[in-house]
């Protein structure tokens, strides 16, 4: 292969991993502060495609608006649907939460998609671009804006969520409930509060990468689906419930695909994504970083 190929294949796996942390980092805070698998992941990244549309066509909003209104809406749906469904089952779930958590997302997913279908359509709802043009990465590889755009967007946000977790008073208290739920509530922090923020949190994280991406991936109804399972690729890989891991973890998948793409064809990404990690998988069978589950096997 030649040294420019090489160039393009990391170029393309880098950008295209950018998007994969963005949601995997959601799915995996969810998972590691409230046990909750979410399968209903994809369906934010969705409705943030839809938000980012409607800004666009309707409101005429320029790109960052448009993404801005995208992360709002997200959050609000996030925190509806935390506070409506998932709040609810906490107090009814007396035990098997993982399991209860992971039908409810389940439900979530199909009644989303379905009322996405019901007022929307099945038609594909996208824009020719955001920004004009392309820009040169190295020497004889160009990408569009567009698309370098969302990787700087995807990263800018990383490194805010970032700051946010480690130098806010709120982010300190999402963290303890991490480590310790029981610790947590101790020292006085309000669990329901903590719960909803996150969720709403990991929509938000969803819905900027679909916004991010719609000149690129216009919004249907099921367009999250290729998304979540990308995510879960990622979670798996570098551990369950492992936040920062999913950083190195996304860039891995990112990378494979695009080397997988070039050398075999599109129909080989997820199998040569899936060899990957079933090989790691039984080498180290927590993921790349993983350590235990917290609560998986004692809740």
């Amino acid at each position: 292969m030649e040294l420019s190929a090489i160039g393009d294949i990391l170029v393309a796996g880098l950008l295209r991993g950018g998007l994969f942390v963005l949601m995997a980092l959601g799915l995996s805070l969810i998972f590691g502060v409230m046990n909750i698998p979410n399968f209903a992941h994809g369906e934010f990244y969705m409705l943030g495609a839809y938000f980012a549309y409607f800004s666009r066509t309707l409101l005429g909003l320029n790109p960052v608006l448009c993404i801005i209104m995208a992360a709002l809406g997200g959050f609000i749906a996030g925190s509806i649907i935390e506070m409506t469904a998932f709040k609810a089952l906490r107090k009814r779930s007396k035990g098997n939460w993982v399991m209860n958590s992971f039908l409810l997302t389940v439900g979530l997913s199909i009644l989303l998609q379905n009322l996405a279908q019901a007022t929307l359509g099945v038609r594909f709802m996208g824009i020719s671009h955001y920004w004009q043009g392309s820009i040169n990465i190295l020497p004889n590889i160009s990408v569009s804006i567009d698309r370098f755009a969302g990787f700087v967007i995807a990263m800018a946000t990383v490194a805010l969520f970032y700051l946010f977790l480690h130098k806010t008073k709120t982010g300190n208290s999402i963290r303890a409930v991490s480590e310790d739920e029981d610790g947590a509530m101790l020292v006085g922090i309000k669990m329901n509060k903590v719960h909803t923020l996150t969720f709403a949190l990991g929509a938000l994280l969803a819905a900027i990468a679909g916004a991010a991406l719609l000149s690129i991936n216009p919004a249907y109804p099921t367009m999250g689906l290729a998304p979540l399972y990308k995510s879960w690729f990622v979670v798996i890989l570098v551990g369950m419930g492992n936040v920062w891991g999913t950083v190195i973890g996304g860039f891995i998948v990112g990378i494979v695909e695009a080397f997988s793409y070039y050398n075999l064809g599109a129909g080989w990404q997820d199998v040569v994504s899936l060899m990957v990690i079933i090989t790691i998988l039984a080498l180290k069978p927590s993921g790349i970083f993983g350590k235990s589950v917290r609560g998986v096997w004692d809740r």
